[in-house]
């Protein structure tokens, strides 16, 4: 099984290694929410002795209406990115859906992520990899909602055959099921990581219920945030190397998703427990 490293933050995660926590905020709002959600995530992580990756989108491309909140952009979503990255130390994880964001993303994220929907956009995907390769960072691909495990063998061939070394974390989030849900197969963790990549498990977007916010009549993305500690559980005992969780001061007032993060203050439970659970489980 391979293990990835960041060698800059001495951070590992794979088969043996300890569990990987990449959380944060589902989209930047402004500096002073991500510092507080970075400051309070860092302690945390650094008490219980789990290797920590601030995540936070500069755009949310993907949106259910125009109308929704989508961030503050690439420019200056860099710019709160790369100040947090600063003040406390921690490597960054975000997003990005367009091929010129590219090589600006891998120069501040040490983590960039290929959303769901992008996993298999060639063009995006190897010029990703290829900026991400350069800059010393890995990738985070997500599957797709559509996407069986066992067809992650393509996106880990695609990004080998571009950058020519193993740089892949797969994450989980569900696959679609029916209309306005999705379900996540827990044995599908074993199946991805039997193709040699690290698995994550995003049991924030796997709680989802796309379209179906009945407080705005579908223009936006429902969610089950109780369910959120449950398919972590699951995710972790079922083989995951790294959990991928939002949170939010107050998740009512969150400007995305809200319905599918946890309150900041439920994180350290949540994770001293995750952290059990890992240790159980690879005993």
């Amino acid at each position: 099984m391979t293990v990835l490293t960041l060698n800059r933050w001495n951070l590992s995660i794979g088969e043996g290694q300890p569990l990987v926590v990449i959380a944060g905020l589902n989209v930047l709002e402004d500096l002073e929410l991500a510092r507080d959600a970075a400051r309070r995530l860092k302690a945390l992580t650094t008490e219980l002795g789990l290797p920590y990756v601030f995540k936070a989108s500069f755009d949310k491309a993907n949106r259910s209406s125009i109308r929704s909140y989508r961030g503050p952009g690439l420019e200056k979503g860099l710019e709160i990115l790369r100040a947090i990255k600063s003040e406390f130390d921690v490597p960054i994880c975000t997003d990005l859906h367009e091929i010129d964001q590219a090589e600006p993303v891998a120069e501040v994220a040490d983590l960039v992520q290929i959303p769901a929907f992008l996993c298999r956009q060639t063009d995006l995907v190897v010029a990703a990899a290829r900026a991400t390769q350069k800059a010393g960072g890995l990738l985070h691909v997500k599957k797709g909602q559509f996407l069986a495990p066992w067809d992650c063998r393509n996106i880990l061939d695609k990004i080998k055959e571009a950058v020519e070394q193993d740089m892949t974390v797969l994450c989980e989030r569900g696959v679609s099921f029916g209309y306005n849900n999705l379900v996540v197969d827990m044995l599908g963790i074993q199946e991805m990581k039997q193709l040699g990549a690290p698995v994550t498990i995003d049991a924030t977007h796997a709680v989802q219920l796309p379209g179906a916010n009945p407080k705005s009549n579908g223009a936006s993305t429902g969610g089950r945030r109780a369910g959120v500690p449950i398919l972590a559980k699951a995710a972790v005992a079922a083989g995951a190397d790294g959990v991928f969780l939002e949170f939010h001061h107050d998740p009512e007032k969150a400007l995305c998703d809200g319905p599918s993060c946890l309150p900041l203050a439920d994180a350290g439970p949540l994770l001293a427990t995750l952290k059990a659970v890992h240790a159980a489980v690879r005993q």
